[in-house]
């Protein structure tokens, strides 16, 4: 954080130079305190890095101004692997503290600059090392899904070694864990449950967009005895933007990419009491061929609805069974009604040409069906049904938070040089 000098630092050169004419050597590198070489300030500044230069990595860095006619100016701090400590300065200058978490056993070097009640400029540069535990149990973080391209749909998960409970924890963890896009894109970490959080942006990632995982977790400590450890960064890529919007009730199909209609199908959905569920799905998997049995979704081996079938062209949007798939035994039925035990059913010709369009990670939404709401988690990635706002109350970080104030916690995250 940098200051303008200070204002009668600039009257007075410009009056000198008034007063004098050619009297300019009053505002040269001899008389000008603010290009001065930078004086040891030392003397002004105390911080709380013991006398061994130990820290505790558990606490904050604290730096505050011993003498009261000097301010700090700014302050940077980094660790050996170039990594910045976010932290904050007061208005006055008086204190700055650490604002992330240090990590364990690692070197950090601080580079403080002040100035005195003239303005020139001091500086000092303190070093310290963090101390290591003992006694402590590492938390690993497994990055979702594999290095890959993927629809525009597609959520990033982090799966935790170990649970994490509570809010300070959790808010410790979740701010040490980065995603980030090219294009840039407003985005938010949502806790699933004690080991799981999905990341997905405000609205669909951009098309052919470049995405970043990566931890800063390591060595740094969540918890009573728990530490962040080493973690695999991710990268991915998003292809076009592939849409495919169901309407039950028209038994109609139409896929777009990038906003075009490139392909309007004839379907049928689940009948009466197998009804397809409404909302947005993304697809998880592509299977060719799939053998779908009735007794997966409850129906009795003895049941009149009871079937066993080899299914081809088949496109998984729930882990319980809803595909979009080539269904050439009711094609009569599709474009005209719903027959179907659950799944979007077309002709043989129109399910390959869907398994060929679509990737992992594209959308397929249904609407207008009379089945239940796309549950946000635990059979598929429902994560887009949640709005924005409900979205953000799963976060460690920004539930409760004015957006503005979400965006001012992001910016003090640890960042990578």
């Amino acid at each position: 954080m940098s200051h303008s000098p200070r204002n009668r630092t600039v009257v007075g050169c410009t009056l000198l130079v008034i007063a004098f004419g050619v009297g300019l050597g009053a505002c040269t590198s001899d008389g000008d305190p603010l290009s001065a070489k930078p004086y040891d300030a030392a003397g002004q500044i105390s911080y709380n890095v013991g006398t061994k230069k130990k820290a505790d990595p558990g606490k904050p860095v604290e730096i505050t101004v011993s003498d009261s006619n000097a301010r700090i100016t700014d302050v940077t701090a980094t660790d050996s692997r170039g990594r910045h400590v976010a932290g904050e300065l007061s208005a006055d200058g008086s204190r700055w503290h650490s604002t992330a978490p240090l990590a364990a056993g690692t070197h950090y070097t601080v580079r403080v600059s002040t100035e005195d009640e003239d303005g020139a400029p001091g500086r000092k540069v303190i070093d310290f090392d963090t101390s290591t535990p003992t006694t402590k149990k590492v938390l690993n973080v497994t990055f979702g899904p594999k290095p890959g391209t993927y629809g525009v749909g597609q959520p990033v998960t982090a799966e935790l070694s170990a649970p994490v409970k509570d809010r300070a924890s959790r808010a410790a963890v979740e701010g040490a864990l980065r995603v980030d896009s090219v294009p840039a894109v407003q985005g938010s970490w949502y806790w699933v449950d004690d080991k799981t959080l999905h990341y997905r942006p405000k609205e669909y990632w951009p098309a052919h967009a470049t995405i970043t995982v990566r931890s800063n977790l390591a060595g740094v400590k969540i918890g009573d005895r728990l530490w962040g450890g080493e973690t695999k960064p991710l990268k991915l890529t998003t292809g076009d933007r592939i849409v495919a919007l169901t309407d039950a009730a028209a038994h109609r199909m139409t896929v777009y990419r990038d906003g075009e209609v490139i392909k309007e199908i004839p379907v049928t959905t689940g009948r009466a009491g197998y009804d397809t569920r409404n909302g947005i799905k993304v697809v998880l998997s592509k299977e060719n061929p799939v053998r779908m049995r009735g007794t997966t979704i409850g129906i009795s081996e003895n049941s009149s609805d009871s079937f066993d079938l080899l299914v081809y062209w088949a496109t998984r949007v729930t882990w319980s069974g809803e595909y979009v798939h080539a269904a050439p035994w009711s094609v009569d039925f599709q474009g005209y009604s719903n027959v179907s035990h659950g799944c979007t059913g077309m002709s043989n010709q129109y399910a390959q040409w869907f398994y060929n369009t679509v990737r992992v990670g594209d959308i397929v939404q249904v609407v207008n069906s009379k089945g239940q709401q796309m549950a946000p988690f635990g059979n598929g990635f429902g994560d887009w049904n949640l709005d924005w706002n409900k979205w953000r109350k799963g976060s460690a970080l920004t539930a409760g938070v004015s957006p503005a104030a979400a965006a001012d916690r992001a910016r003090l995250r640890p960042e990578t040089a």
